[in-house]
C-alpha cells in the first residue's frame, strides 16, 4: 500500500472488538470505513477474555452501553454467523453477607433483570452441584459469545459489507490536514481538501474525514498524554481453561462473592463493605491479587476459569504459577471436583482507577477510544453509537497538537 488519495468516511485503527464496533455502526449509517491492524489477527484482550457480556451487574454509562450492547451482539450474530448464547448470568451466593447482596441488588433493579433462585434452583440452573449455595441469582439479559470466534466472524462479515478491512498495517503517526491558509504544509501530493487527517503507516499513507484510534491498552504508543491523563495502566490476567468436571454443562455464565466486589451495580450495594470485609478478615491473599472468581463455557465444553489483576506500565513477560495455583483452589472448591489445566493464558487490557472509558478529542476529526475497565465485550458496541455522534456534530475540544 502506497501513499493513496482517496479519501475514506472514517479510518479505525485496531481490529479488536472496540474498533469493530465502530465499523459496524458507521456502516449502519452509511459511512465508508477502512479498518488497519498491525497484526495479522485480533491477539488483544477481545480475544483473551470470558466472552461474557456481563450486562445487568453494570451500572451507570457502562449499564446503559451495556444494555445497548446486547442488542446490537444478538442483531450481528445473526447476520455474521456468530453464535450469541442468550442464557444469562448465575451469581452464587455462599455466604450471607453474599446473599444480601443478591437480595438488594434484585430489589434495585427493573422486574425481570435479575431472578432469585433457591439452592436446588441454582444447582439446576448450573448443572453442577456447588456446595453451600444459600442464594442464587439469575441474570437473563446477559449473553455469551466464544471470543475466538466471534471477533474474526465480525472482521470477515464487515468487508462483505462494504468495509476495507487490512491486516499487518502498523499506524506509526496521524496528523490533521491543514485548511487552506497553511497549505504549504500539507503532505506532498495531497491538497487540503483531500481529507480532515492524513494517517501514516508502515505501507504508506491514508487519508480519512474522521478517524478513531482504538487499540485498547497501547494507547500511550501515539497519544502517551491522554494516557498519562487518566494513569492508564496495562492490567495482567492470570486465566485458565480447564476440563469440565464430569462432563458437565454449565449453561449460565458463573459469578461468585467476589465478583461482587468487580461490578459496579453488585459493588454498589450496601452490603457489598460486608462481603470485602469478610475477605479481608479470612481471605486476603485473594484481595491482594484482586481475585474475580467466575467461569464461563466455551463450545467445546472446557471452562474459561479466571481471572487475577495485575496492574502495569509494561507487563512482565514472567507468569508467576501461584497465581494459577490460587485460581485452582478456588475453582475446586466452588465446583467440588479436581480440575485440569488444558491451557493457560495472560489476559491483558486497558484499566484506569478514574474512568471506565477514554473518548480523548486531541483533534475535532480524531476520537481515541479505549475501554478502560475490562468490559469492552459488554459495552463496545453501545459505546460506538455515542463517538460516532461525536464525531458527527464536532463535539470536542481541539488539542494544541497531537502528542
Amino acid at each position: 500500500m502506497n501513499t493513496t488519495t482517496d479519501t475514506t468516511d472514517l479510518l479505525i485503527i485496531g481490529a479488536g472488538i472496540v474498533g469493530l464496533a465502530h465499523a459496524a455502526e458507521a456502516l449502519r449509517r452509511g459511512l465508508s470505513v477502512t479498518v488497519l491492524e498491525r497484526d495479522a489477527h485480533a491477539v488483544g484482550a477481545s480475544v483473551r477474555n470470558f466472552g461474557h457480556v456481563c450486562a445487568t451487574a453494570q451500572s451507570g454509562a457502562a449499564l446503559e452501553y451495556a444494555l445497548a450492547a446486547r442488542e446490537r451482539w444478538i442483531e450481528l450474530g445473526a447476520a455474521a454467523g456468530i453464535d450469541v448464547i442468550e442464557d444469562g448470568t448465575l451469581v452464587l451466593a455462599r455466604h450471607e453477607d453474599e446473599a444480601r447482596v443478591l437480595r438488594e441488588f434484585a430489589a434495585s433493579r427493573p422486574a425481570g433483570h435479575v431472578r432469585l433462585l433457591t439452592p436446588a434452583e441454582a444447582a439446576a440452573a448450573t448443572g453442577q452441584p456447588v456446595a453451600g449455595v444459600l442464594l442464587g441469582a439469575h441474570l437473563p439479559l446477559d449473553l455469551r459469545v466464544d471470543p475466538r470466534q466471534a471477533v474474526p466472524a465480525l472482521a470477515a462479515w464487515l468487508p462483505t459489507q462494504g468495509a476495507d478491512v487490512r491486516f499487518g498495517v502498523n499506524v506509526t503517526g496521524i496528523s490533521p490536514l491543514p485548511d487552506a491558509a497553511a497549505a504549504a504544509g500539507v503532505p506532498s501530493g495531497h491538497t487540503p481538501n483531500d481529507g480532515a487527517v492524513v494517517v501514516s503507516t508502515n505501507r504508506g499513507e491514508l487519508l480519512a474525514r474522521n478517524v478513531i484510534h482504538a487499540v485498547g491498552h497501547d494507547v500511550d504508543r501515539l497519544f502517551p498524554g491522554l494516557a498519562e491523563g487518566i494513569e492508564l495502566k496495562r492490567c495482567r490476567l492470570q486465566m485458565l481453561e480447564v476440563a469440565p468436571p464430569a462432563d458437565a454443562q454449565l449453561g449460565p455464565a458463573l459469578l461468585t462473592g467476589l465478583s461482587m466486589l468487580r461490578y459496579g451495580g453488585l459493588s454498589q450495594m450496601p452490603s457489598a463493605a460486608a462481603v470485602r470485609e469478610r475477605f479481608e478478615a479470612t481471605q486476603p491473599e485473594l484481595l491482594d491479587v484482586v481475585m474475580n472468581l467466575m467461569l464461563t463455557q466455551r463450545p467445546d465444553g472446557t471452562l474459561v476459569l479466571g481471572d487475577t489483576h495485575v496492574d502495569e506500565d509494561t507487563t512482565t513477560p514472567f507468569d508467576d504459577e501461584e497465581l494459577a495455583t490460587l485460581l485452582l483452589r478456588e475453582g475446586e472448591a466452588l465446583l467440588g471436583a479436581p480440575l485440569t489445566v488444558r491451557r493457560r493464558w495472560r489476559g491483558v487490557y486497558a484499566h484506569s482507577g478514574h474512568t471506565d472509558f477514554l473518548i480523548g478529542a486531541p483533534h475535532p476529526n480524531v476520537r481515541v477510544v479505549s475501554v478502560t475497565s475490562g468490559i469492552g465485550m459488554t459495552t463496545a458496541f453501545g459505546l460506538a453509537p455515542e463517538v460516532l455522534d461525536q464525531l458527527a456534530s464536532g463535539v470536542g475540544v481541539k488539542a494544541p497538537a497531537l502528542n
